[in-house]
């Protein structure tokens, strides 16, 4: 048995005491640290979304109170018919279901076309594989007005100008190369040998992706889901490109001819935009959780 001395028992004590501390520090330290950091990330939040609170702020302020200095944060009087009378001034309405029309089948057609174009790179080995994705990468670099000319040319061969099949058909067409490779590189995380053990049980390539991979790639293809449905809401160039007719114009056209009619008009101005950036606030805040959980598990934060 053996026998610890009194000097032992005392090096003992003050080496725990001193660890002791030394843990205490550590805490008290780190919990500082995260204060800080805490309250860095709510300064940078709270100027991030100054813009927002200036739209809403103005769209409740009567005429020529939009530009008083020091700004009117809460106005006074809050006007509230800036809203209807905003939206009644042109057919919102119409622009409304236009929208929504294009950013519905734009997203179906991405969701679909681009995660069967990922399945092909992810998951079927054919020559000339990696090559042939290096170059749809590389078409991510290309400019928008590169492709601007030649697809206006095909659309009017076609005759699709002023109708929404510019804006719709083509997302049914591999749905963009981001899309593909978030697609495909969720689709690598996910084990081979379901792959092999439905080969085993008789089922095809087409079964696999449509049984076995998209019931698993929610989370991405709710991110893709949140993008395509943020990029075809907002977009303002094609609208502007193939749509003549007021009657085809979407929201974002709408807002675009509603300043220059009424460029001095700020306050119905912004409230036209308040309403028309809800929709994407509020898809956005719902599926925030599957568009981090997306991101994450794609390949885009370092894994």
């Amino acid at each position: 048995m053996s026998v610890v001395k009194r000097g032992d028992m005392s090096q003992i004590s003050s080496g725990g005491l001193y660890t002791t501390r030394h843990s205490k520090t550590f805490v008290i330290m780190r919990g500082v640290k995260q204060g800080l950091l805490y309250l860095l990330l709510s300064g940078i939040s709270v100027i991030m979304l100054m813009p927002l609170a200036w739209l809403i702020s103005t769209s409740l302020k009567g005429r020529g109170l939009e530009f008083v200095f020091p700004p009117q944060w809460i106005p006074d009087p809050i006007v509230w018919s800036n809203y209807p009378e905003a939206l009644t001034i042109l057919p919102f309405d119409r622009f409304f279901l236009n929208t929504a029309t294009i950013t519905f089948f734009s997203t179906v057609g991405s969701l679909i076309s681009a995660s069967m174009v990922a399945f092909g790179f992810a998951r079927i080995p054919f020559p000339g594989r990696r090559p042939l994705f290096v170059l749809l990468l590389s078409t991510m670099m290309l400019p928008y007005v590169v492709t601007l000319i030649p697809s206006f040319l095909l659309f009017k061969y076609l005759r699709w100008l002023d109708t929404f099949l510019p804006l719709i058909v083509p997302s049914f067409f591999g749905g963009g190369a981001f899309f593909i490779f978030l697609i495909r590189q969720f689709y690598t995380t996910i084990p081979i040998d379901l792959d092999e053990a439905a080969v085993i049980d008789g089922a095809g390539y087409l079964r696999i992706w449509w049984s076995i991979l998209l019931p698993l790639s929610r989370p991405v293809l709710a991110t893709v889901a949140i993008f395509s449905f943020i990029w075809n809401w907002n977009d303002f160039m094609g609208p502007l490109i193939y749509l003549n007719s007021l009657e085809k114009f979407t929201l974002a056209l709408g807002l675009a001819g509603f300043r220059s009619m009424h460029s001095a008009r700020w306050n119905l101005l912004m409230a036209a935009s308040t309403v028309v950036l809800l929709p994407v606030l509020i898809v956005f805040f719902v599926a925030q959780r599957y568009f981090i959980r997306g991101i994450v598990t794609s390949g885009l934060a370092g894994r």
